[in-house]
């Protein structure tokens, strides 16, 4: 797939001082930054919010142009965002919206920037371990956040292929043409994932004991579908 457009920056090697940064204070500035989205009222201070993590961004090395990579996919959606938040609300709260939406992704993105992905997978599983008295599966919760970060630029890829095909062919209007191709590829993605998933003895259902007493398998869950 040639276009693997994604919404967050992917892990730039370094030793900067946000690389070596404890995980747990990144996590805890994207959640601030979740927070102050909803606390911020005024647009300046948005924009000002966003000027320091963009240039917090650029310290840890990753550059400019890996920043607009990972803002440039989401900027339609804050186009219509805007412009339709203008007409109901005005101007200064339209900007106000959009701005945080875009300070969300930056500090997003200096998490995923300067944290290797299996560190990023081993901290979300430390996080939902005080979960698993609740019966929630630390490992496999990461296993799906892995899968996700592997899956979402995939499809994004695999959309960019067929559209470029598509307006090859004079097609780019026909929705068949665009939606057909990436279902397929789709399905036969996840079904490759579910094989190399098995294959590893990943994601199978534990096996339970049955009514006689007899070691049954436990109903197949949606594991053996879907990745």
């Amino acid at each position: 797939m040639s276009n693997h457009a994604f919404l967050l920056a992917n892990y730039v090697p370094g030793d900067t001082l946000l690389h070596r940064a404890p995980l747990w204070l990144k996590f805890l500035l994207v959640v601030g930054c979740g927070l102050a989205s909803f606390l911020i009222v005024d647009w300046a201070a948005s924009a000002a919010a966003l000027a320091v993590l963009s240039v917090v961004f650029l310290l840890g090395g990753a550059g400019l142009s890996r920043l607009m990579r990972a803002v440039r996919p989401v900027l339609p959606v804050l186009l219509v965002i805007g412009v339709f938040q203008w007409w109901q609300l005005g101007g200064p709260t339209a900007a106000r919206i959009v701005l945080n939406v875009l300070v969300c992704i930056v500090a997003a993105s200096i998490l995923t920037a300067t944290t290797p992905v299996q560190r990023l997978l081993d901290g979300v599983a430390s996080l939902a371990r005080p979960f698993r008295r609740l019966g929630a599966d630390p490992e496999r919760f990461a296993l799906t956040i892995a899968i996700m970060l592997r899956s979402i630029p995939f499809i994004a890829g695999a959309y960019g292929d067929v559209r470029d095909a598509a307006r090859a062919r004079g097609l780019e209007r026909n929705p068949r043409a665009l939606i057909l191709p990436v279902f397929i590829t789709t399905v036969a993605f996840a079904r490759q994932t579910g094989e190399a998933l098995a294959a590893r003895g990943l994601g199978e259902a534990e096996t339970g004991t049955g009514a006689e007493g007899h070691g049954e398998p436990a109903p197949p869950t949606a594991g053996h579908v879907l990745p």
